[in-house]
């Protein structure tokens, strides 16, 4: 008698075709602001035939380039700051002793991946209006840095239960201090959790738009917020060639921090 399968949930009746929809419906749109982004057309929605000029006219938009500036001046600062925060943190949460109120740190720290955006961004304003806080586009590269640090951190407590313990103590077994250890062995280890972490921290930062859009001041404007603003006078090629730019951005950053921690995976196995 052949020995009893467990449950194999990849054959439920329909999987295949209610993921198959799932997709379409998440992509689909995406699918249709590339294609209509290369549209010769005046009109956003009427095909008229293929073009890169609405490329060209985003690129030389210098409203637009001032605002993809504030992006990348916000998301490099958030990054930075994040990384930098995440780094003891998850070495605390992973590598550290218990403490009392572990728990709840690590609930803390994991907020703004449960909270809903809205209510983040609402409570943002209220603290910085609170408090008189003024400080243009630091307004928001303070409010990312808060909101990046579990992001930059999830990557890095990754690689950290990964890595087995053991390396670290035969490092302190040959005398080596706890700085040496760090530095000689733990951080070379996680470096890929590391550089994973801050790209995801970069690309959050760089697509975000409630948080901005609630705590930007004038001249604060972020390529998100532009791009709402562009589509509340309507829908124009030049704003789905803007999104489309931000959009490969997005999706290649991704990509180049999932292919750094499969490598690292592969080096851990290894």
């Amino acid at each position: 008698m052949s020995a009893a399968r467990g449950f194999d949930w990849r054959r439920t009746p329909g999987l295949g075709t209610f993921t198959a929809l799932v997709f379409v419906f998440v992509y689909a749109p995406l699918v249709v602001l590339v294609v209509y982004a290369f549209n010769a057309s005046n009109l956003a929605l009427v095909w008229g035939g293929f073009s890169v000029e609405w490329f060209a006219k985003a690129l030389g938009n210098e409203n637009l380039r001032r605002a993809a500036t504030n992006s990348v001046i916000v998301a490099v600062v958030a990054t930075v700051a994040a990384t930098l925060l995440a780094l003891p943190a998850a070495l605390a949460l992973e590598r550290g002793r218990a403490f009392r109120g572990k728990a709840a740190a690590e609930g803390l720290v994991a907020l703004p991946l449960v909270a809903p955006e809205i209510v983040t961004a609402i409570a943002t304003l209220v603290f910085f209006s609170a408090i008189g806080l003024r400080l243009g586009l630091g307004n928001v590269a303070l409010a990312h840095i808060v909101f990046c640090i579990p992001f930059a951190m999830l990557p890095m407590r990754a690689r950290l239960r990964e890595m087995s313990p053991d390396v670290e103590n035969a490092a302190r077994d040959l005398y080596a201090d706890e700085w040496q250890v760090f530095r000689r062995v733990t951080l070379p280890l996680m470096a890929p959790g590391v550089v994973a972490g801050a790209m995801l921290a970069f690309i959050v930062s760089l697509d975000d738009f409630l948080i901005t859009l609630m705590v930007a001041d004038a001249g604060a404007t972020t390529l998100p917020v532009y791009l709402y603003g562009m589509l509340r006078l309507g829908v124009t090629p030049e704003a789905n060639a803007a999104a489309t730019i931000l959009l490969a951005v997005s999706v290649t950053v991704v990509v180049v921090a999932t292919l750094v921690m499969r490598r690292g995976e592969r080096a851990v196995a290894a």
